[in-house]
């Protein structure tokens, strides 16, 4: 095999892996897209689901939440909402695993953003 040969191979392997990469990073898009991810308070009084991108879809109240006060039932609230987005951000790092790995550098900033922008709550 000539000089000519080695190196059509070697672009021909790169533009592969390329292709293969850019095949993850589109099937990581299209599953980020229709996740979704819930929390409820601890008694179920308060449920909030999330979309893709962090922002509340779905909020019910049964009726134990007139037993809060103003602010302890903003709070619960606000709390749930944060519970339900870092469950979004777990998901998506599954998802980041299971297309183009966590370790790779799309994988890494797509993690970052989600775990950046949605905190476990232990950490808010």
């Amino acid at each position: 095999m000539n000089d000519v040969d080695a190196a059509e191979e070697w672009l021909d392997s790169w533009a592969s892996q390329v292709d293969a990469r850019a095949q993850r990073a589109v099937e990581l898009s299209r599953r980020v897209a229709a996740l979704t991810a819930a929390a409820e308070g601890r008694d179920g009084a308060i449920r909030v689901r999330v979309g893709s991108s962090g922002q509340v879809e779905a909020l019910d109240l049964d009726d134990r939440v007139h037993e809060l006060s103003g602010p302890r039932l903003a709070g619960e609230i606000m709390a749930v909402i944060g519970r339900a987005q870092a469950a979004l951000a777990a998901r998506v790092a599954e998802q980041v695993r299971d297309t183009v790995g966590a370790d790779s550098e799309a994988g890494r900033a797509v993690i970052d953003s989600f775990e950046t922008r949605f905190p476990a709550p232990e950490q808010r």
